[in-house]
């Protein structure tokens, strides 16, 4: 006995794809700031040759990694890619691990909720627009009295902020999936 397995099965496919899409967005974006952490430190190092550092370089870096992360975060959750102690989860019998999947993926689902919670607090206090009619419907609190901006380059720092939201909204999204996944796992008495 399964919950409705052939959905779950194509719901599978789907939210693989995005993951996917979402970790090689991630991967480009991590060696985009090696190349530039890589450029400055050259800049810095070649001054006296008529090179510098690039400007703002350590904003885009911290930008992107906190980007990057939020994108790898699904991929991981769907490959229950977190650590697990393999040497005493193998020496199980299969029902009795596939429980142990499930409550696991129960425990990062609750983990993510509260990311999720979090981080669109954190947005909602940094995103300058929309009517406080519609804040308050999205529960994103009063408008910042001014628009926050990094240092140097003036980048708006509600922009990470969204995208790192879309990378923990699609995390929690993947770890319902899993729950769903761990609990047909154990109604067919062991994983694959």
């Amino acid at each position: 006995m399964t919950l409705a397995k052939t959905t779950e099965l194509r719901v599978g496919r789907a939210l693989t794809l995005v993951c996917r899409l979402l970790a090689y967005g991630g991967g480009v974006l991590l060696v985009s700031m090696a190349v530039i952490t890589a450029a400055s430190i050259t800049g810095r190092a070649l001054i006296f040759a008529g090179l510098s550092p690039i400007t703002g370089d350590f904003e885009l870096v911290e930008a992107g990694c906190a980007i990057a992360i939020f994108a790898f975060l699904p991929w991981c959750q769907l490959n229950r890619g977190n650590v697990t102690v393999d040497i005493v989860a193998n020496a199980l019998p299969s029902r009795l691990k596939a429980i142990l999947g499930l409550i696991g993926d129960i425990s990062v689902t609750v983990v993510a909720g509260l990311i999720l919670w979090r981080i669109w607090l954190g947005f909602g206090e940094k995103f300058p627009y929309g009517s406080d009619a519609v804040r308050r419907f999205f529960g994103m609190g009063s408008k910042p009295f001014f628009p926050e901006t990094t240092y140097e380059l003036e980048l708006p720092v509600w922009i990470p902020y969204a995208m790192a939201t879309f990378g923990a909204a699609v995390f929690l999204l993947v770890s319902l999936y899993t729950v769903w996944r761990a609990l047909n796992w154990v109604l067919a008495g062991e994983e694959p």
